[in-house]
Formats: C-alpha cells, structure tokens, sequence
C-alpha cells in the first residue's frame, strides 16, 4: 500500500512537470523568429504592416536612434526646396559641446548640409546634428518641438523627445513600433537618403577626416539599406535596420539590446525571416482600363488611371490568389478634373478585400461653350437626318 501511495505521489509531481515543458516547448516552437533583444518591431515598407513585434509599445530611450526624427526633418526641407544640399551651415559653441559621437566641430566651422547629414548617417555626429537643427529652427529646442509635432502626426503615441541627438535626457523616451513608423516615413518618402544610409567608409573636410558606419549590417548583411544605430550606458544598444530584396524593404526596429553584437544579430534574424516568409506582390487591373464617356466636354471622354501603386503582402507558405474587381462611372459630366475620382479598383485575396484604389481622372477635359454645345447639337442633328 505504500509502495502505491508512492506512485501516484510520483505521478502527481511529474505530471506538472511534463505539462509545463510541452507548454514551454509549444511556446517556442510557435515563436518566428528568436532574439535577444527585449523590444522589437518588423514591419514591411510598402504597406506599413507588422510581421513580428515583441514588447513593441514598452518604452526605452532610443540614443541615436533619435537622429532618425532628425533626418527626417532635414529630409522634408531638402525635397520641399526649403533648404539645400549646398547651404552652408555654421557651427555654433553650443553645437561643438555636445559630445559623444561627433566630428569634432570647430566654433563658426562650415560645412554643406550634404556633408553634415552624411557626418550624422554614418558617424552619428551629434555636433552636425545640433547644427542642422539649429540652421533650420533657430535653435535646438524649436527644433525638437518641431520633432514631436512630426512624431504626432505619425502615430507614435510613446514617443517624446528632448533632443536631436539621443544623448541621455529625462523623459526622452520611444518605443519600436515608433522606431519603425518614422524609419518608415523617412525611407519611404526620402528615398535619397540611402546615398548616406549605405556608405560603408568616406572622408570629410576634403579627405582628412575619416568616417566608418556604425551599422555594421551594410558591410555584411545582403541587402542592407541603413539605417541607424544608437547606444548609450541607460538606453544599451538600439538599431534601427533596414534592408531590401526582391522589391521588397524591410524594417528592424530593435531596443535595449544587452550588447552590440545582441544588437545586429537580432535585426538580422528579423530581416531574414521576413524576407524568408513573406513577399510583395505588385496588384494591376486583370485588363485595360476603358474610358469613361465625358458629357458636354471638349473630348468625348477620359481615360481613368490607379491614383497610386498597389502591392500585396503575403506569406510565400500561404499564397493566395489575388484578383481586382473594377467598378467605373459610365459617364461624367464637364468640366472633369484631373484626378477626379471616376471609379475604384478592390483588391482582394481569395476572393477577400484587402484593399481599395481610386480609379482617376488621367487629365482634365474642359466643358464646352455655349457655341460648342449648339455645334455638336447640330451635328448629332445632321447626322440623325
């Protein structure tokens, strides 16, 4: 009887044991992709969708990571024409103290914006940073108004900044889903900026100085576009990694990482499981676009164009089939705009909407005058006679 009774004794302590290391086991299995890094975020360019995040909203300090918001601004002001690549930007005192990364800026050195966005890209100069900011707002504090007034406007809701630069500060906080919505901005709508983002070594001040990227993905990952790296002693080390294959560009967002090489190692995992699992796939009309009859106009009709491109995210495991389905106006009455909306293009999935494009105006057709209209009246007359 006690030899039973210590049986199921036994049994009674394994079997939660057994239990909790199949859950464990279940649980790894079912994890995409392993990493180190506490925080992390992949997202896909095109479409902005997620395709991995842990603790993505948690919020850290970024460190350089920060210069992201940064680039971004100069970026928007080089592609407005409100600043060029050949002003001239002046050091001040207050630039030249900021320690940390830097190119070491003399008081009133010149230097182009091209060569000081290239000194805050690869080398993460806080020096040139604080001077663009400086340049286009005045000062450092307008400027990082500026940089939270863009960070509304994106969505990122945990983010806060104090500085352009990520050197420690009180309350300057993100989190890596907000790293990869401006990562995203700034690579979707300046893609120039990969001119900087992509150079492995360059010189400064005609040669004398010499700049090594602190992404060491872009010298040996396939496929690296940039972006940036950032670390501090309270932040560790952070990245903000892009790369692209096959048309299609990723976006690692990794935070606190204990080191550096936990850092790259984990941007890469993410990368290469997105480019291994998923892919985007350009979405056309399934035939031509007819025209669109015009009413009253000086041409008889319009031809209808997508408003933009159209790409579908899908897991190579499960690609499905895609198809569109148009619905277009029969006719429009003059004046037409140029890209008035005539139709639209659905996007689906396995017979499942995914997405929506508006069908347009490809140019504008004026209405006809009074005189044109009793013409074509007496046309139609005639030839009905």
């Amino acid at each position: 009887m006690k030899q039973f009774a210590a049986c199921l004794l036994a049994l009674a302590l394994l079997c939660p044991i057994s239990a909790r290391t199949v859950r464990a086991e279940t649980a790894e299995a079912a994890a995409p992709v392993a990493i180190t890094a506490p925080s992390a975020v992949l997202m896909e360019k095109t479409t902005g969708k997620i395709l991995y995040e842990r603790d993505a909203h948690t919020k850290y300090e970024p460190a350089s990571v920060t210069k992201v918001m940064t680039l971004l601004l100069v970026m928007e002001a080089v592609d407005s024409g409100s600043l060029s690549w050949d002003d001239t930007v002046t050091a001040s005192a207050y630039a030249c103290s900021m320690g940390g990364s830097q190119i070491w800026l003399k008081e009133n050195e010149q230097m182009s914006v091209h060569d000081m966005v290239k000194a805050v890209t690869v080398a993460s100069a806080n020096d040139c940073a604080v001077a663009l900011a400086e340049h286009l707002a005045g000062s450092e504090a307008a400027f990082v108004e500026r940089m939270n007034q863009r960070a509304k406007e994106l969505g990122m809701n945990d983010t806060t900044f104090k500085n352009c630069t990520g050197l420690p500060a009180e309350g300057h906080l993100t989190c890596a889903y907000d790293i990869a919505l401006m990562s995203r901005e700034l690579i979707l709508n300046h893609p120039s900026i990969r001119e900087f983002t992509t150079i492995w070594m360059d010189t400064l001040r005609d040669g004398a100085f010499q700049l090594a990227n602190t992404n060491k993905l872009i010298f040996y990952y396939e496929g690296a576009t940039g972006l940036k790296t950032g670390f501090t002693d309270s932040a560790l080390y952070c990245l903000s990694a892009t790369a692209e294959r096959d048309g299609m560009e990723l976006i690692a967002a990794v935070m606190h990482a204990p080191t550096s090489n936990d850092r790259f190692e984990s941007a890469k995992a993410l990368l290469s499981y997105g480019f291994a699992t998923y892919a985007l796939t350009p979405v056309y009309p399934e035939g031509p676009i007819p025209p669109v009859a015009v009413e009253l106009g000086q041409a008889d009709t319009v031809q209808p164009v997508a408003a933009r491109e159209c790409s579908v995210l899908l897991e190579k495991s499960k690609s499905g089939a895609v198809t569109t389905r148009m619905t277009l106006a029969d006719s429009v009455e003059a004046p037409v705009e140029q890209g008035q909306i005539l139709g639209r293009l659905e996007v689906l999935v396995d017979g499942e909407p995914v997405d929506s494009i508006d069908l347009v105006a490809s140019e504008a057709v004026e209405r006809l005058s009074l005189f044109g209209i009793f013409k074509q009246f007496l046309s139609g007359m005639f030839l009905q006679g």
